[in-house]
């Protein structure tokens, strides 16, 4: 429980407040076992729904405003951080990860292997605030995904979280609006190996020369002999056998991170490989969905690295293999370029290619302007035996003048596919073979 009165800050404390469970910055999530940080936003304070939050039964309120069951400090936001750090330092062990794709991958494989907790999904200041404050005095390890888009933001995650390990799992052309370059990324992500145990993946080892790598061939610590089939990826890791269900080598090399964590933790390599097995990343994050038409989720973003990555996993599988591709955010003044670049590889990786929206034709042989004519084009197309691959960037990204950018939403061709392949399956499933 998440005590106001423990809380290490300087605070009046109304004399309702009570323990909570979990924090909040989001007043709409705000209960009876979740209390509301009034953070200040882009266009509106969340001393603005303090009332709300209170209304909803949140348990205490830390602001500035002298309301009942009020944790009143004189900067919420500045009290937040000061009190996460605190938490922070009873955690045994912090891994930060970070990198221009597959964070969330290796946050997952390396938490497993730790038995660690970790975020489910966010990865904001805010976000790794409130989870330090509810998992610090746990007395397990934590895993932190920390991703930034602007200079300087590392700096701030790092004095925030001090990991003690900090991780690299990837540098490619991604936030290039704020960042500018990919020497710029490399620099920045690179804060979060500094003063630390730090470990880089294999394909990021290249922007940090002497840092201990991990993955597959020429890297400090390298899985062996990896195989990977329809029905997952097969390697070992000092002498231990690891299987992992659906997944390609992107998901192996976040295995081996978790693996070389477990090792210098003092956990058993065999019992780590046991839980690896049973990871499960969150949707449209590479997801495998198996049978009569395979269709792989991996719509919840995008980035030219990660692009070509699972263009390389659907180029190792039999069948018929089919890439649906949407607009990759914030790639800044050479976007176009850089989706050619990634629509040329799916030339080589896809027997056909499709591209909707902005860069539609740059992205696939067969363009598409919205994302519901695509999906009707590619039902039409579909038959038994073909691998689908589907990835975009989702959500609204905003540019330096605050321009929205729509992401593609590619998670509706995923939900229609898997309807339309039904019967399919159950043609081939059908106990009497015809």
């Amino acid at each position: 429980m998440l005590d106001p009165r423990a809380a290490p800050l300087s605070a009046a404390l109304h004399p309702q407040a009570r323990p909570a469970r979990r924090l909040t910055w989001d007043s709409r999530e705000a209960g009876p076992d979740t209390a509301f940080v009034a953070l200040p936003g882009e266009r509106m304070h969340g001393n603005a729904f303090v009332e709300a939050a209170l209304a909803a039964g949140a348990p205490f309120v830390l602001t500035d405003l002298d309301v009942p069951r009020a944790l009143r400090v004189p900067d919420a936001r500045a009290a937040l951080f000061a009190w996460a750090r605190a938490e922070r330092t009873r955690a045994p062990l912090v891994v930060g990860i970070t990198g221009s794709a597959g964070k969330t991958t290796a946050k997952s494989y390396a938490a497993a292997a730790l038995q660690a907790l970790y975020m489910p999904v966010y990865n904001t200041l805010p976000a790794i605030a409130c989870f330090l404050i509810e998992q610090g005095g746990a007395q397990q390890p934590l895993v932190v995904e920390m991703g930034i888009d602007r200079p300087g933001e590392m700096a701030e995650l790092v004095d925030l979280v001090r990991p003690d390990v900090g991780v690299v799992t990837s540098i490619g052309p991604a936030h290039l609006e704020q960042l500018g370059s990919i020497e710029n990324i490399a620099r920045e992500k690179g804060g979060i190996l500094q003063g630390t145990r730090a470990l880089v993946g294999a394909q990021a080892s290249a922007y940090y020369p002497g840092v201990d790598s991990y993955g597959f061939g020429d890297v400090t610590f390298a899985g062996q002999s990896l195989r990977v089939t329809p029905e997952g990826s097969r390697f070992s890791f000092a002498g231990v056998p690891v299987f992992l269900p659906h997944a390609a080598q992107v998901q192996a090399e976040a295995a081996v991170l978790g693996l070389v964590l477990a090792r210098e933790a003092g956990v058993p390599l065999p019992d780590a490989a046991a839980r690896l097995r049973a990871v499960q990343v969150p949707g449209g994050r590479y997801r495998v969905h198996p049978g009569a038409v395979t269709v792989i989720d991996d719509a919840y973003n995008a980035s030219p690295v990660a692009v070509r990555a699972a263009l390389d996993a659907l180029g190792a599988l039999p069948g018929r293999r089919i890439s649906v591709l949407g607009r990759m955010l914030e790639l800044g003044p050479t976007e176009r370029d850089l989706h050619a670049e990634v629509g040329a590889h799916a030339r080589t990786r896809a027997d056909v290619t499709y591209g909707v929206g902005a860069f539609a034709a740059e992205l696939g042989e067969r363009a598409y302007a919205t994302v519901p004519e695509l999906t009707a084009a590619l039902l039409a197309d579909l038959r038994a035996g073909d691998v689908v691959l589907v990835k975009a960037s989702r959500g609204i990204s905003w540019s330096p003048e605050r321009r929205a950018q729509e992401g593609v939403g590619l998670d509706t061709v995923v939900q229609a596919l898997l309807a339309a392949r039904a019967p399919l399956d159950a043609q081939v499933e059908r106990p009497d073979g015809t």
